[in-house]
This record gives structure tokens, sequence and C-alpha cells, in this order.
């Protein structure tokens, strides 16, 4: 499939994309607030700035888009076919970039759990319930 847009037009839009207050991360942020949980937001003292981190239970929850942070077998995540070189150099960096803060995470005593965007589009309440379950082992 060709693009349509012209390179400016395609930057652009791009540029538009949020890192931070995503609808994915809205959906589990006030799922997890009607069930009782309080966080904190993109702590910046924490590696890899977690998008919500829950301190009582040490548990810090990443929220991934599928195509920026490369979420293999994902039909949201095909390679892009324009500028292929630069995309894939950037969001191989970004798997690189997650899987070391994840690890240095966890070296910190803390419980890493990753959301894909996909699974909240899949079912986003089954998703967050399992995600309650999760937080809740963390704590045992």
């Amino acid at each position: 499939m060709v693009d349509t847009l012209t390179t400016e037009q395609r930057s652009k839009m791009m540029s538009k994309i949020k890192a931070k207050n995503t609808m994915p991360e809205m959906t589990v942020r006030k799922y997890l607030h009607s069930k009782g949980f309080r966080y904190r937001l993109h702590d910046k003292k924490l590696p890899g700035k977690p998008d919500i981190i829950l301190p009582k239970y040490k548990t810090a929850i990443f929220i991934h888009g599928c195509f920026w942070h490369a979420h293999e077998g994902c039909k949201y995540y095909r390679p892009p076919k324009s500028n292929t070189e630069y995309w894939m150099k950037k969001i191989e960096g970004n798997v690189l970039r997650d899987q070391k803060k994840q690890g240095a995470l966890q070296d910190m005593g803390w419980k890493v759990i990753v959301v894909w965007e996909c699974e909240l589009k899949r079912d986003a309440t089954e998703r967050c319930s399992v995600l309650v379950e999760q937080i809740a082992d963390s704590n045992k």
C-alpha cells in the first residue's frame, strides 16, 4: 500500500501521537481507581518512567502501544512500508530500552507488568481484571 501523504504531512501526523495519558493508559487508570487502587504516574525517579506505579505493591505498570514497542505476532504491529530503515531502528531501540529499564526495575525489587494495547482493545475489562490479580500476587 502506497502512502498517500507527503513526508511533511506524515511527519506532522506522527508528531501528534502522545507518549503519556493515552487512551489505553487512561482505561487502565480508570479501572484501577474504580477498584480502590491509588497510584503514581510517570515517576521520573524510576528507570523507564513507568506509566503507573503502585508503591504499596512495589509494582510498575507499562502500557505499551503494539506498534511502538514491536508486539510480535500482534495484528497492530506491522513494520512500516515507507522509511523502513529509520522506523525499524527507532522501534528496535524502543524494545532494547524497554528490556533494559524493566530489568533495572526488577533488580531494584519491583514487579514489572506490561499491558499491551491490543489486550485492551480485545477486552479491556478482562485484561484489567487480570491486571488486578497480578498486582495482588505481587503483594504475597
